[in-house]
């Protein structure tokens, strides 16, 4: 197998598996308090990291810049893809983000000249095909195709988001060592993260009720849950940086973008969820579709 695609499944099951626990935090705490506690950790980690490595911030001012511009894009994503979790559900949202992964082999195919062969091609527009039918309702044939779920829009800006910054990290780190890069992507990303949580602490204001707003009491557990959410991500991150240093983005992009898929299975398996016909379909088709990437 490929390593490009083992780096890309293990940031997939360390996001798909924090994509649950943060669901469930965002219903106690809010997606906005969620989004930033989980930042935070991971920043503090991999500044510990940083330390530890004696590896020191990018010194290549372009580098710099960049990656603190998919800092801020990063803040932006996971916000969106949080709220989108919290008012649900789950499995919809998560099936519609995984679909960064067919826009991240489009971007790299256009924007880093990379190629494939005719049959991962096909494999990687069948797994892309498969994440979003996983987040599409038929009903009524074609024409009256709609999105399911009200947390799809969040999904789409989410999915966006996420495909740049995949993008944008295989160049920076082309460029500079990947530790020294996402650590500062993610110290931006904390950074302004805990600011909006801040000023909507003090404000108050009514346009921060979505990403505040939590429909079921405060816990303890929630609040671990947030913890280990940072770890995952962290874990996830660094699968996904080793994986572009290595291998080409197209390839580490689309398998990190099945850790929905993973979402979506725990959603369905342990917390009741159900999926249409055509949503299990969707999840064949990423089945297919893997097969069809890992073919030598």
């Amino acid at each position: 197998m490929p390593f490009g695609l083992i780096a890309g499944l293990g940031a997939a099951l360390a996001w798909g598996t924090m994509d649950v626990g943060s669901a469930l935090a965002g219903r106690r705490l809010g997606s906005l308090i969620v989004t930033a506690g989980g930042q935070a950790t991971s920043a503090v980690l991999l500044v510990v990291a940083l330390v530890v490595s004696g590896t020191s911030l990018p010194s290549d001012p372009g580098v710099a810049v960049l990656a603190a511009v998919l800092g801020i894009a990063g803040a932006g994503a996971y916000l969106a893809y949080f709220t989108g979790l919290r008012i649900g559900p789950i499995a919809v949202v998560s099936g519609m983000v995984a679909a960064y992964g067919g826009l991240t082999v489009v971007l790299a195919v256009i924007v880093r000249g990379e190629s494939l062969t005719l049959l991962q091609a096909l494999g990687a527009a069948l797994a892309t095909a498969g994440v979003v039918m996983t987040g599409v309702a038929f009903e009524g044939g074609w024409r009256k195709t709609r999105f399911a779920g009200p947390g799809v829009a969040f999904a789409v800006v989410a999915l966006v988001l996420f495909s740049i910054m995949t993008i944008g990290l295989a160049t920076a780190i082309d460029r500079a060592g990947w530790l020294e890069v996402i650590a500062l992507s993610r110290i931006v990303n904390a950074a302004l993260t805990l600011g909006v949580l801040w000023l909507a602490v003090a404000r108050r204001h009514a346009r921060f009720r979505p990403v505040m707003d939590a429909p079921l009491p405060a816990n303890r557990r929630a609040w671990l849950v947030v913890l280990l959410g940072g770890v995952l991500d962290v874990a996830g991150l660094v699968a996904l940086a080793i994986g572009l240093e290595r291998a080409p983005t197209w390839l580490v992009g689309l398998a990190s973008s099945f850790g929905p898929a993973v979402t979506i299975v725990v959603a369905v398996a342990f917390l009741g969820e159900r999926l249409r016909p055509v949503q299990w379909l969707g999840l064949v088709g990423v089945a297919l579709g893997l097969i069809a990437i890992a073919v030598p």
